[in-house]
């Protein structure tokens, strides 16, 4: 059994969430007899460190006596806004040296900070994406994904998105049944590919002013199955066709078209990752009408087929009931 290190980096101002939700995937996975992480925190001086959010961590040790990881971890939070030096130098000269260089969140800004980033493509929380390409282009930001890897290097944004590539880290190490089991353990019942967006269509989209526009994105979203035409939407809205779209596009950011395509997408993924509804009746649920209409659209959003994504992301074995939010396991989780 290979044993992987795993060292987090602590600081004043950090995010216990970002530390406390990658070290619990870890944690989880390690009560598999076959899979064995040892899990350090450190801080500079080894004195604990209080969070964003008034809670006080202890730390295992110092950075200066932390060895050298298997996976270097950075989570992000208030503290990154204006880091301590020494930390960013301790970043730049030892960053090199794990097998993997992880960052959650804001994270990203201490790693970019101490130049592991250069060259790279990355991912942060969205509130700072335009600050992390603005002060370091060298950085090659993308803002839409969850997560990114390239290469040894992972990044991440907020805060859930640090579970999601802690869980695809320990797929990456232990396989797809290990990870599986401690996002069920976890309740966390979709478990998100990296290129999933940081947004759903609801949030990625402003919310209409007007109460008719505003009317229509929840039906929309609760109806994906219907007519969502332009004309059949105008008409619920009780505007021209013509009106409705110029209206629609101007107050929440995108057409109708695309708003619409975009809740299609999302309820097909997670009726595909939490049911075991075929994908027949998947599409015609989703308003693509037909299974190939349906692959089409998967194809062209995430470059895979419906029932390769069923495959890699469904969040429990074949067979198993679906693991519900508010719901408990056999583990006592």
């Amino acid at each position: 059994m290979k044993q992987r290190s795993v060292l987090v980096v602590l600081f004043d101002g950090i995010q216990s969430l970002d530390v406390t939700g990658p070290m619990e995937v870890f944690a989880g996975a390690s009560r598999f007899p076959e899979v064995s992480y040892e899990l350090r925190t450190a801080s500079l001086d080894g004195a604990p460190v209080r969070t964003s959010s008034g809670l006080t961590l202890v730390p295992d040790g110092t950075l200066a006596d932390a060895g050298r990881p298997h996976t270097l971890l950075v989570p992000g939070g208030q503290g990154t806004r204006a880091p301590d030096p020494a930390l960013v130098d301790w970043l730049r000269t030892h960053g090199p040296d794990p097998e993997r260089l992880v960052s959650v969140c804001s994270g990203a800004l201490l790693l970019a900070a101490a130049g592991q980033l250069d060259g790279h493509r990355a991912t942060t929380h969205w509130n700072v994406c335009d600050h992390l390409a603005r002060s370091y282009p060298a950085v090659e930001v993308d803002p839409e994904p969850i997560f990114v890897r390239d290469g040894r290097i992972a990044t991440s944004a907020g805060v859930t998105a640090g579970i999601d590539l802690a869980l695809a880290l320990v797929e990456e190490d232990h396989g797809r049944d290990v990870a599986l089991t401690v996002a069920r353990h976890l309740v966390v019942f979709l478990r998100r590919p990296g290129n999933q967006a940081q947004f759903s269509a609801q949030l990625t989209a402003q919310t209409a002013r007007r109460e008719p526009l505003r009317a229509v994105q929840h039906w929309i979203t609760e109806h994906p199955g219907e007519d969502l035409s332009v004309d059949a939407l105008a008409a619920r809205a009780r505007l021209s066709p013509r009106h409705f779209a110029r209206a629609f596009q101007t107050e929440t950011g995108m057409t109708p078209g695309r708003y619409v395509d975009r809740v299609r997408l999302e309820q097909a993924r997670r009726l595909l990752e939490d049911t075991t509804d075929g994908v027949a009746g998947i599409a015609r649920a989703c308003g693509y009408g037909t299974p190939e209409a349906m692959r089409r659209a998967f194809v062209k959003a995430l470059d895979t087929a419906p029932a390769e994504y069923r495959r890699r992301f469904t969040s429990r074995p074949a067979g198993e009931p679906s693991v519900r939010p508010g719901t408990t396991d056999s583990l006592g989780h």
